[in-house]
């Protein structure tokens, strides 16, 4: 307790190290460049060298490298006992401003108004990063040194699939257990759905549509009998009726105790029909509507529980198109094809226990310092699920505020204050002290 409270002394006496780190990355732009190119906003470098100086001076040994050109991610460590490791992650991309004349301050001017931080990025999430490297600050500041292995990685590329995530965990940068510190407003966030993205691809047979009439009425079977054609949209129709019933039935199903009920959706999101299929497997024409198509494919976002395994609903997934294909007589014999992974996406789920020594330590410091959170499972993906699959025992949680994604984005910084306080106390019980 007299630790515990030394801690929280020393962050208050500190907060302006806080505020400003936070202010000073926020006023860099880092907009991933997947979602608008432009190189002055396409700034990540220069907020990991920002954050690598800081580091260092905290001790921490550095291992940069470029997980797409000019965009690096940081993997920062502190030696100590494997049983006792921690990670402390955040991503350093954020999404585009979008109508800057919609904002009330400046979206990179890191502006401090009525006790909150405006600007993009600083709920989501660079002040969650801010705050882990404060708390290891106050706990070097407060003489303490930790047993376990604790390390700080700062990830590009959160915003578009997590690779940033996905290249440190390839690496091999794991620990036993990880925080990610995305903006949950004091919840603990400790499961979450899968996700993956899925294409189908469904066969059709061309032809001229002058002779649909051959699909449409009976005709004659003569010798000079044109070969109907097969239309592949007609099919996608159909299929997309049947993904609906086999959505509802997942929905109805399935149930995991923190997870909303229904979550096991499966969207369909991007469609594309036309005739003949190119190389990256999609139509090569697709602006005739004279010609019969004979492909379309089906770009689907599809969501599991944490409870579930990605090897069961993929085979209940490729049951349910067999079973389609096999009732059309067409689909018989050229049936639907189905891949997975969809541009290298996939979100494994995370699911750790309520009484896992890192989420009773969140929950326990977390009620002394700002009252009972909710404990719950995200309804969306984010990075920590990459850690998880690779069997690190993760948790989300981080700062309060709005407008992430939106307009007028900010953290309050007492929120801040309060979440550096608990991701220190964390630390200790997680990675002990010497």
């Amino acid at each position: 307790m007299i630790i515990f409270n030394k801690i929280r002394e020393i962050i208050n006496q500190e907060k302006d190290f806080l505020i400003n780190l936070t202010q000073q990355i926020v006023k860099i732009p880092s907009v991933n460049p997947k979602l608008e190119n432009n190189p002055e906003l396409n700034k990540e470098p220069e907020v990991q060298n920002v954050l690598e100086k800081v580091l260092t001076e905290e001790g921490f040994a550095i291992n940069r490298w470029d997980v797409f050109e000019n965009r690096p991610n940081i993997v920062a460590n502190k030696p100590g006992n494997e049983d006792r490791s921690l990670i402390l992650c955040g991503h350093i991309d954020v999404v585009p401003v979008g109508d800057q004349t919609a904002w009330s301050v400046d979206p990179f001017g890191g502006e401090i108004k009525n006790g909150k931080l405006f600007g993009r990025g600083s709920l989501d999430m660079k002040s969650g990063l801010t705050a882990a490297i404060a708390a290891t600050r106050a706990i070097r500041l407060a003489g303490i040194e930790l047993e376990g292995r604790l390390s700080i990685h700062s990830v590009v590329d959160e915003e578009t699939g997590g690779t940033g995530a996905k290249e440190a965990v390839k690496k091999g940068h794991l620990a036993k257990s990880i925080l990610v510190l995305e903006p949950t407003r004091g919840n603990i966030i400790c499961a979450e759905g899968g996700l993956e993205w899925v294409r189908i691809t469904i066969p059709g047979r061309s032809a001229h549509a002058g002779w649909r009439f051959n699909e449409i009425w009976p005709q004659h079977h003569t010798s000079d009998r044109l070969v109907p054609g097969v239309n592949a949209i007609e099919l996608a129709n159909r299929f997309l009726n049947a993904l609906r019933n086999f959505e509802r039935d997942r929905c109805r199903n399935t149930y995991h105790p923190l997870s909303p009920l229904g979550l096991a959706t499966i969207n369909p999101g991007v469609i594309r029909g036309g005739v003949g299929k190119g190389q990256d497997g999609l139509p090569i024409i697709m602006s005739n509507p004279a010609m019969v198509p004979d492909i379309v494919t089906l770009d689907l976002d599809y969501k599991f529980l944490p409870n579930e395994k990605q090897k069961d609903i993929r085979k209940e997934f490729e049951e349910f198109v067999h079973n389609f294909s096999q009732a059309d007589p067409w689909l018989k014999e050229n049936p639907i094809k189905v891949q997975w992974e969809l541009g290298g996406l996939y979100f494994p789920p995370m699911d750790t226990p309520i009484d896992h020594p890192l989420i009773q330590s969140l929950i326990k410091h977390n009620q002394k310092k700002v009252g009972s959170p909710k404990i719950k499972a995200f309804e969306a993906v984010a990075d920590v699920s990459h850690y998880a699959g690779a069997g690190v025992a993760g948790s989300m949680f981080g700062s309060t505020g709005d407008g992430f994604h939106g307009i007028d984005e900010y953290v309050e910084i007492q929120s801040m204050i309060n979440t550096t306080e608990i991701i220190a106390k964390v630390m200790i019980d997680i990675c002990g002290i010497k």
